[in-house]
């Protein structure tokens, strides 16, 4: 009945606004207000600012509950009576105006005997184990005594340590943050999952987050020095009193910097082309990430080139790292559990590549059931199971596939493409087992292939090939070691049909086989010891082109074979010296040896590198070193808090490659290749000094970030005038050495929480090149600096979400960034009877600027639990403004005359619609 009288009264008390009175008495306080179908955490937190009631609850019990009530005068007992009529939650109020909520039954407040019980040497351990609602809830509010009394001395504070485990996994919490709200101290648990910190003595509670989000409570009583083992949810949020967010906390307490992390969910919200939830576009967002333009390979970070950054797929290399000319990412979204980008202070156990680190840690399946997911768009379909095998092993698959072969009927019949087609696919097979808490094996696998034509008689592939098998092993509760062995592939192939004598095939390809061991070494709390090698062969077939049929002409012709062995060893320190003052510093050595068997010319000492300085050869036989190339990486940064809520950071790391991308494009091409160091090419060196500042504000709703940078590269590629890179036995007579130096400053402001959030960011940033002094085969520029292919001053980003309600969010992405440089035909001349052409000097001009603006929506189906279904909808408009961007500019004689014109890959806007799913 009252229900009825509500449902009459709704309408009229629309018009008077979320009124809400407090009306008190001496027996309960009363309430009267109005609350039009809201959900029931948003009404918790309303009883919440307003009383000194608090709410503890499991969310995803009460994610469906809606408030639809007009309450005048009643106890909150009564309110809650109404609202759960029709459920099955339970409810119960304390004296200090605690209010649980649970399912099933209502709490018992019968304490146990040892409830107070004062653990030896002030130890204790929470009791949250199994999957008893009761007990769950108890453990969670449960008085923690720590520490004794007895022992106690005159200080006013006292030290509390203890280690975070998953409850499901037993696995320590890497990343856990432990918060204590009223006085802002917090601790970040290590990778075996300790943490400590210091408290005034007393009442505290605590607030621990995991690095998915998910948040637990703990009552504690610090009497004196002690610790506290806690075993967290990892898959449900137990408290919305409160939400600490871990990125919040790291980005001013963690001491590395140009550290940048995605998660999933928001990735999910970002516009994307064609639909589909894309790594690699996510990233474009971030402040000193950028690319040379629309459906380009890779990205360029803080003014490195594209093959400057080791792309790590669960400690897999992935060379090509896109499918379709990078319309799409290589990595399946649904296998992703965490994507973390280092453009500065690298971790000590990751070299190889000059600019960066991404990576990239898929999952390993669900522990709890058999489980589905899956997507379908307009161009590309996906499919992920995950789920148990028996009590110790889980494993995932997901596989990705593409039917966009009806956008080339599309085309007019007179176009050259209408005969196009394009393909791709990828596969992932992950599995985990335990074999008993000291030791887990994992697998991971990969596979990608890509197929395109654009006319009916030249067919391109590549495909990437990545397997490998870890085993973790702890030592004891302060070692830990992972070793990894597997092996990386990567190829291409070009198969040419056009005519029965010129036909052909055409390919390259790379494998590297490696091995790494890491080590982690719990020290003391103040010191987290990583140390560890690594090793990788490398082997590649630079290039062949071989007749196809038996009435080819087409002679046969390869790149003589390139092998090599770089091994690494290398050792760094996480020291907290106090509560202001962190440093991570580390030493990695690397040795490199190319190995025969090879013959290489040999030229003249101080001589250009040409044909005319031959003096002979040199061959090697097979497993024979022919040359050794060593030396230092140096790793550092150091965090000092100003504050509670700031802090300044410094960095400085030195970085060596011995693998180049020969390629005379600005972005990665599927028929580019790889060159080794050898004694006539140098491997790249490059050092970063970086320095931030870093701020939360508002209670860590926003965070605000500048970094300045500046870096210096040596040894880098360019290419000489008519340089020719395929099937090129002595590429280094086309090649000059280079130096180049890039700086910069990033500027980032983000809000974290509320309905409306995301970011924006600016980036100022240089990327300079210029030949190297004691080149002297030839001068780019006259030997002055010139901007780099990926060099644009200016970018700015912004990235917005708006949550309409639980079940519908809009975002807005908006990009603006200067245009690439290019080099431009600037006169006509003739000489010798024929006209030619002078162009301007290297990079000289840039096409015009660029901007973007994408629109999109999420539709979620309804959150009923006990579905066997959930459903989303994804839809949007990418490049909503129709904006024509040029991805290049190209001159093309026509009647003599030499015309420009400009190339833009998505010149109208572009809608998208994608259906997921999981069950």
């Amino acid at each position: 009945m009252i229900k009825k009288i509500l449902l009459v009264l709704l309408g009229w008390t629309l018009l008077m606004g979320p009124a809400f009175a407090q009306v008190k008495s001496a027996e309960e306080e009363k309430f009267s207000g109005f609350f039009p179908g809201i959900n029931f955490a948003r009404f918790a937190n309303q009883i919440e600012s307003s009383t000194d009631y608090r709410f503890y609850f499991d969310l995803s019990e009460v994610e469906n509950i809606q408030v639809n009530i007009n309450a005048k005068d009643n106890t909150l007992s009564q309110i809650l009576e109404v609202v759960f009529e029709n459920s099955n939650l339970k409810f119960v109020i304390d004296g200090k105006k605690r209010v649980f909520i649970t399912k099933g039954s209502k709490l018992d407040f019968a304490l146990a005997k040892d409830f107070f019980q004062i653990g030896e040497k002030g130890e204790q351990t929470d009791s949250l184990q199994g999957n008893d609602e009761l007990k769950r809830a108890f453990t969670r509010n449960k008085l923690y005594v720590i520490g004794s009394p007895e022992k106690s001395n005159s200080a006013t504070t006292a030290t509390l340590t203890g280690k975070i485990t998953g409850l499901e996994t037993g696995n320590p919490v890497f990343g856990a943050v432990i918060f204590e709200k009223v006085n802002y101290s917090r601790a970040i648990a290590n990778e075996q999952g300790i943490y400590s910190f210091t408290l005034p003595k007393g009442r505290h509670t605590l607030f621990v987050q995991n690095l998915g989000g998910f948040v637990e409570q703990r009552q504690i009583n610090l009497q004196g020095d002690g610790s506290l083992d806690m075993a967290i949810e990892e898959n449900i949020i137990s408290l919305s009193e409160v939400v600490v967010s871990s990125e919040k906390l790291t980005n001013v307490s963690r001491p590395e910097m140009g550290v940048q992390s995605l998660s999933m969910n928001t990735m999910r919200k970002l516009p994307a082309v064609l639909g589909e939830v894309d790594i690699l576009k996510g990233l474009l967002t971030l402040p000193g990430v950028n690319t040379v333009g629309e459906a380009s390979v890779g990205f360029n970070v803080r003014g490195g080139a594209a093959d400057q950054n080791l792309i790590l797929y669960n400690n897999t290399t992935i060379y090509n790292p896109a499918h379709l000319f990078g319309l799409f990412s290589a990595f399946n979204p649904d296998m992703i559990e965490s994507v973390d980008l280092y453009k500065a202070g690298v971790p000590v156990k990751y070299g190889g590549r000059l600019s960066s680190v991404l990576n990239v840690n898929a999952k390993y399946g669900s522990k709890e059931k058999l489980k589905a997911s899956g997507g379908i768009g307009l161009m590309t379909g996906r499919l992920t199971l995950e789920g148990p095998i028996g009590d110790k092993t889980t494993f995932i698959i997901g596989g990705r596939s593409t039917y966009s072969n009806w956008l080339f009927d599309l085309l007019e019949e007179k176009t050259d493409f209408r005969e196009g087609r394009a393909s791709f696919y990828d596969l992932n097979f992950n599995m985990e087992h335990r074999l008993n808490d000291k030791n887990i094996i994992r697998l991971n696998s990969y596979m990608s292939k890509d197929n395109f034509r654009f006319d009916q008689d030249t067919l391109f592939g590549y495909q990437n090939q990545n397997i490998n098998l870890s085993w973790t092993h702890y030592f004891s509760e302060r070692l830990e070691g992972e070793f990894v062995i597997g092996q990386d592939r990567y190829k291409f192939g070009i198969e040419g049909r056009d005519n029965p004598l010129n036909a052909y095939d055409f390919g390259f390809d790379i494998q590297q086989d490696h091995l790494r061991a890491d080590f982690v070494f719990e020290k003391d709390l103040k010191h987290t010891l990583n140390f560890g090698f690594s090793s990788i062969r490398y082997g590649l077939r630079p290039g062949y082109i071989d007749p196809f049929g038996s009435a080819s002409i087409v002679n046969q012709e390869k790149v003589s074979p390139e092998q090599a062995l770089e091994t690494a060893l290398y050792f760094g320190d996480d020291f907290e010296i106090n509560d202001r003052i962190s440093v991570n510093y580390g030493l990695r050595y690397v040795i490199y040896n190319s190995l025969g068997p090879n013959t290489l010319k040999t030229y003249q000492p101080g001589q250009a590198i040409s044909e005319s300085t031959v003096i002979g050869e040199k061959s090697y036989d097979k497993g024979e070193i022919m040359n050794t190339y060593h030396g230092p990486e140096f790793r550092i940064s150091g965090r000092y808090n100003l504050d509670k809520f700031s802090s300044i950071k410094a960095g400085y790391n030195t970085m060596r490659q011995h693998i180049h991308l020969l390629t005379n494009s600005s972005s990665i091409s599927p028929t580019d290749t790889w060159k080794l160091s050898d004694p006539n090419i140098r491997p790249q060196w490059g050092d970063q000094i970086s320095l931030g500042y870093y701020r939360n504000l508002k209670a860590n709703t926003y965070e605000f970030s500048l970094e300045v940078y500046h870096r210096s590269m040596k040894n880098l590629i360019d290419y000489r005038s008519g340089a020719s890179l395929v099937l090129n036995n002595d590429i280094e007579q086309d090649i000059l050495r280079t130096d180049g130096r890039a700086y910069g400053a990033e500027m980032m402001l983000k809000k974290n929480s509320g309905k409306l959030n995301g970011w924006i960011s600016y980036t100022y940033s240089r990327s300079l090149l210029r030949t190297a002094e004691d080149e002297t085969a030839e001068k780019i520029n006259g030997g002055e600096y010139y901007p780099s292919n990926f060099d644009q001053p200016h970018n700015i980003v912004l990235v917005g979400n708006y949550e309409l309600s639980k079940r519908v969010g809009a975002a807005v992405n908006a990009n603006y960034s200067t245009g690439r440089p290019v080099t431009l035909p600037v006169a006509k001349f003739v000489y010798g009877g024929s006209e030619r052409v002078f162009f301007s000097d290297r990079n000289a001009y840039r096409i015009p600027d660029y901007f973007r603006v994408d629109l999109s929506m999420n539709l979620e189906g309804n959150h009923k639990v006990r579905k066997l279904a959930h459903s989303s909808w994804s839809l949007g408009v990418y490049n909503v403004l129709g904006r024509k961007n040029p991805y290049s500019v190209f001159f093309t004689p026509v009647n003599g005359v030499l015309k420009g014109y400009q190339l833009s890959i998505f010149a109208q806007p572009i809608p998208f619609v994608t259906y997921n799913f999981r069950f």
